[in-house]
């Protein structure tokens, strides 16, 4: 836990925001695979395999959260 100007920041807000960065970063990586998909077909595959990637960090994260919200 931690306390920063008057605020305490829990765990759980914590795995919050994560799940939140990485959901984003799904969001953003697919977008990146699909504007440049035609061009560069190596650097798409690539932000593809990024968004997987940080899908399965986000489902983790989204476990995390469920298991505070009992």
């Amino acid at each position: 836990m931690d306390t920063k100007n008057g605020f305490t920041i829990t765990n759980r807000d914590h795995v919050l925001r994560a799940w939140q960065n990485s959901t984003e970063l799904v969001r953003d990586y697919q977008a990146y695979a699909h504007e440049i998909e035609k061009d560069h077909k190596e650097l798409a595959k690539l932000f593809s395999e990024f968004a997987d990637d940080e899908a399965a960090h986000a489902a983790k994260l989204l476990d995390l959260l469920r298991e505070y919200e009992k």
